[in-house]
């Protein structure tokens, strides 16, 4: 039974472990191109890092005004970032949660305590070789078009009546009714007792 009870229990730290190492890639701003960054690109990218634990900025290139170049998937900067910059837009952002595993594992780095999970707010500047767009082309993504149709929604249960505001005032005109007969009811009462 224990042997049955402590192999789950290792899977599962495992298991936990495992998910705790996933580069995790949220493209705050996505645009639409017909080249996307690639291993071996050299790639220009403005960066803003910050520790996930605290929130303190440990380095910026916007700082320096200089956005900071290299070979994309050559191992010259953390792998967190070799995997995470691959099929990138120029003009795209996005934002890069590290772990340690993909970042400096268990050495410090200047401000960087060991074991450190970074957050990369990062922006594509350019891919050396390809030709900047004259206009970036901002493109819809899933969760916006979500967004705008629950807020087009909302409006119209608000208009109509059926959205929570709706109900709420329903609930609140129907409650006023019951009071307002108990309060009649209980004057009829008290009238019948005078008599």
């Amino acid at each position: 039974m224990c042997r049955l009870l402590c192999s789950l229990t290792l899977l599962a730290s495992a298991a936990v472990g495992a998910l705790a190492s996933d580069l995790k890639i949220d493209v705050t701003l996505p645009v639409a191109c017909e080249r996307q960054t690639k291993k071996g690109d050299t790639i220009e990218v403005h960066y803003r890092g910050t520790l996930a634990s605290n929130g303190n900025k440990f380095d910026a290139s916007y700082d320096r005004g200089t956005p900071f170049v290299f070979s994309l998937g050559a191992g010259r900067v953390i792998k967190g970032w070799d995997e995470g910059l691959l099929d990138m837009c120029i003009g795209e952002k996005r934002t890069l949660t590290v772990p340690p595993e993909m970042g400096y594992g268990n050495r410090g780095m200047g401000p960087i305590p060991a074991g450190s999970t970074l957050v990369f707010e990062t922006e594509l500047i350019g891919i050396k070789g390809v030709p900047k767009p004259e206009s970036i082309v901002t493109k819809a993504t899933a969760s916006s078009s979500e967004e705008a149709v629950e807020t087009e929604e909302a409006a119209a249960e608000t208009e109509t009546g059926t959205g929570t505001a709706g109900k709420v005032a329903e609930k609140i005109e129907e409650a006023a009714e019951v009071i307002g007969t108990m309060l009649a009811d209980t004057d009829d009462v008290q009238e019948h007792n005078e008599l």
